[in-house]
């Protein structure tokens, strides 16, 4: 089991990192390359033409280990058939947004269809096709099951919804993303080994391809993610949880994601409330940060410290 891990974890890290230096320069030529939102940080600016869609790196770098799984783990199709599918969907949406040159990318309802459709095929295939059940584990309540009957397949969807686009929000600074969620792949990894789940080669397999893809991510990066990434990686994280019963876990695991999500609500909500007037200096909350100023490479080290603590804090949950 060890070797299989290590196999998985260095297979995906050597494509991704051989994938870069063709892929880049290919989204260069084909001038897919990223426009920066011109209210952000400043120091932002100079990142316009940065190529985007570079998730397509770790992708295709965790795909051929990751496929190597499935012989040993029936709940390796439903995981990649919901990181693949959110994958198309941020594909799409870059696309949009990249080639036809429409700024805000497929329309929110759009969006949101094509996600709905996505969860649903995942929880049936899930529930139908595999070993696994709707069950849930309380994380720290030594062996607790919830199991939400008929509102399991409603829950679930609104879980990875909401997982996919926290993740989304998170990916704002050079690195950020790719961090926050290889730590997480790292605790998905152990979690599997400790509850017998058998999905520890996928995590492996997408840590090591993050760790590949974070060579040309990191600060400065080469390349972005793009929303085919980033909503990948919300598909990834939703699906291992479930893989491993443990949805309720991502609150703890994904703190970053949450904090995300809420800071943009909580702005939205209390700028509409107060006509104009705003609790962060602009969100999501990592750019509040920049604009306090935090260098970006300070809060991408804070934001994946802080998710590994609640990592660790998590596996005594699962212990």
């Amino acid at each position: 089991m060890n070797v299989r891990i290590c196999i998985a974890a260095l297979l995906a890290f050597a494509i991704s990192a051989v994938l870069g230096p063709v892929v880049i320069p290919f989204l260069h030529k084909i001038k897919f390359g990223q426009t920066v939102r011109d209210d952000g940080p400043e120091s932002h600016l100079k990142k316009n033409g940065t190529p985007t869609m570079g998730g397509i790196i770790f992708l295709f770098g965790m795909l051929i280990p990751a496929l190597m799984q499935i012989p040993e783990c029936d709940k390796a199709v439903p995981v990649l058939i919901l990181t693949f599918g959110m994958a198309l969907i941020g594909f799409i949406d870059d696309y949009v947004k990249v080639v036809l040159k429409r700024a805000m990318g497929l329309k929110a309802w759009q969006k949101m269809s094509l996600q709905i459709v996505l969860s649903v095929a995942f929880g049936l295939y899930l529930q139908y096709m595999t070993d696994a059940d709707m069950t849930m584990k309380i994380p720290f309540a030594d062996g607790v099951i919830l199991d939400l009957k008929w509102a399991a397949i409603p829950f679930m969807v609104f879980v990875v919804i909401a997982t996919a686009n926290g993740t989304n929000l998170t990916d704002g600074l050079d690195g950020l993303a790719a961090s926050v969620t290889l730590v997480v792949s790292v605790f998905f990894c152990i979690a599997s080994v400790m509850t017998g789940a058998g999905v520890e080669g996928i995590a492996a397999a997408f840590a090591g391809g993050l760790a590949g893809f974070l060579l040309f991510n990191a600060y400065p990066a080469r390349v972005f993610m793009g929303d085919t990434g980033s909503l990948a990686l919300g598909g990834y994280v939703a699906g291992m949880a479930y893989a491993l019963h443990m949805p309720l876990i991502i609150v703890i695991v994904g703190i970053i994601y949450v904090i995300e999500a809420v800071s943009v609500i909580l702005q939205v909500g209390y700028f509409k409330l107060t006509h104009g007037k705003r609790i962060f200096k602009m969100a999501p909350i990592h750019h509040h940060f920049e604009l306090c100023g935090w260098s970006e490479t300070r809060v991408v080290a804070v934001f994946t410290i802080i998710t590994a603590l609640m990592c660790t804090i998590a596996l005594c949950g699962v212990w």
